[in-house]
């Protein structure tokens, strides 16, 4: 049973992370996700999307982390700690990170660091 309560919000974080990856990666200059972003442009988005599509990377591979250590929590159950705890510890620092360089992306630091605040909240108390 406590495996579950830590691996629903981490498997949803996970989840977030990679619909991050898509947004960033692979549709930075729709008109949408422009929106979402804040991009004035498309000539802004085109200027941004190495940067946009590095950092996408970087959110697929944490959720791909997490994602694992989610599936290994019932395999091999001090590997899938390890994996969604530093997985999970690195998506709420991130946001923490994003809130404190800019107060008005509240809500995007949110997004990014509710549920793997939850589950690393919930594997401290299991």
């Amino acid at each position: 049973m406590s495996q579950i309560l830590v691996a629903v919000p981490a498997a949803l974080a996970a989840c977030v992370h990679v619909y991050i990856f898509v947004l960033e990666s692979l549709r930075i200059t729709d008109p949408a996700t422009m929106k979402v972003f804040g991009i004035a442009s498309r000539e802004e988005a085109e200027i941004m999307r190495p940067w946009a599509y590095n950092q996408g990377w970087y959110n697929l591979l944490l959720a791909l982390q997490v994602g694992v250590g989610v599936v290994c929590l019932w395999a091999a159950p001090t590997v899938g700690s390890t994996l969604v705890v530093a997985g999970c510890a690195f998506m709420v620092a991130a946001a923490l990170v994003l809130v404190t360089s800019d107060r008005a992306k509240l809500r995007a630091a949110t997004v990014q660091g509710a549920l793997p605040l939850l589950a690393l909240l919930a594997w401290a108390l299991t």
